[in-house]
């Protein structure tokens, strides 16, 4: 086995000096290792991938919009008159996607009954396509029901 290693880099386009055996080589004289044929590639006759270029900015608008988010958010908990029953509501949703999450375990771990759930549940896809969104009519029914729900939900209605 050959002692001889060739090591070459390409950062931003440029080319960089390898290291063969301890001793720098400039970049002209870089070579790739072999690949089944008698004449070694040059690093030149490589073909040059920029995959991802990286730009360097001074325009720090992470930290601001960081900051106005956490005003905007803190404006609208100061706006809000009965923190109590947010509290409540937040915690009984987070409760609530704990428990889900246990009986979907559950369910995973008897033997056939996640098979038997997802025939039920493309059984459900199928007819939910065919009945509103194979036929034009049908798309527009549904349109008119989600809008509807819409404005139950807005209080609009």
């Amino acid at each position: 086995m050959a002692a001889t290693a060739y090591s070459t880099a390409l950062l931003g386009g440029a080319r960089l000096a390898g290291v063969v055996g301890g001793a720098a080589v400039p970049p002209s004289a870089v070579l790739l290792p072999r690949r089944n044929s008698t004449s070694p590639l040059r690093f030149q006759d490589a073909p040059r991938l920029s995959l991802l270029r990286v730009k360097a900015s001074s325009d720090d608008t992470s930290a601001a919009s960081g900051d106005e988010l956490i005003a905007d958010l803190k404006a609208k908990w100061d706006a809000v008159e009965n923190k109590s029953t947010v509290l409540t509501y937040g915690g009984g949703a987070i409760i609530a996607l704990w428990l889900t999450s246990v009986i979907v375990g559950a369910i995973n771990s008897v033997p056939l009954l996640p098979k038997i759930m997802e025939l039920v549940g493309l059984g459900y896809t199928g007819w939910f396509v065919y009945r509103y969104l194979l036929f034009k009519e049908s798309r527009k029914e549904l349109a008119d029901d989600i809008e509807s729900l819409k404005k139950k939900i807005d209080g609009t209605e």
